[in-house]
C-alpha cells in the first residue's frame, strides 16, 4: 500500500537527500518507491520545491540534490564518520594518499573537500584511493599525521 501522506513523503526525501548521494528525480522516485511512496515526476518536482531542495555540482563531477536546511559540518569533526572507511593514510614528498574500502573514495574525498579544512588545497577520488594535495606552506607529513591521529579517535582495533 503506498503512502500518500505529502508530509510524511517530504520528510522521507529530506532523509534521503540527506543520507546519501542522489543525483535524479528518478533516482529518488525509485528510492522513495521502496519506502512505500509512489510518486510521479510532477509531484516529487513540486515537493522538492517544497523542501528547498536544490542541484549542487560535486567535486568529483556530476550534480546531487541538497535540502537547503542541512548545514554541511566543516573542520576535522566533519571527517570523523569516514574513519571506519579509511584503511591507511600515508605521505610522500608531495601529497597524502588516503587508502579506502573498495569504492568509498568518492564519500571521503566530498566529506574532505565539504570539511573546508585549512591544510588541504584540494583532492582526487579513484574507487578506493584519494590523493590530497596539501595547501601550500603544509608538509604532507604533517597533514598525514593529522588525519591519522583523527581516524584513529575511537576506531575499534
Amino acid at each position: 500500500m503506498a503512502t500518500s501522506d505529502p508530509d510524511a513523503r517530504r520528510a522521507a526525501i529530506r532523509t534521503l537527500i540527506r543520507s546519501r548521494l542522489v543525483g535524479t528525480q528518478e533516482e529518488l522516485r525509485e528510492l522513495l518507491a521502496k519506502e512505500g511512496f509512489d510518486v510521479t515526476q510532477a509531484t516529487l518536482s513540486r515537493d522538492l520545491a517544497q523542501i528547498g531542495a536544490r542541484r549542487v555540482s560535486l567535486p568529483e563531477g556530476g550534480t546531487a540534490y541538497e535540502v537547503d536546511d542541512v548545514r554541511v559540518p566543516e573542520g576535522p569533526d566533519a571527517l570523523l564518520p569516514y574513519r571506519e572507511m579509511i584503511t591507511r593514510v600515508v605521505d610522500t614528498d608531495s601529497l597524502v594518499i588516503v587508502s579506502t574500502l573498495p569504492g568509498a573514495a568518492s564519500a571521503v574525498a566530498l566529506g574532505i573537500d565539504r570539511a573546508r579544512l585549512p591544510q588541504v588545497a584540494g583532492t582526487i577520488a579513484g574507487d578506493d584511493t584519494i590523493f590530497i594535495a596539501p595547501a601550500k606552506g603544509v608538509a604532507p607529513g604533517r597533514l598525514s599525521r593529522q588525519l591519522n591521529t583523527l581516524w584513529s579517535k575511537g576506531k575499534s582495533s
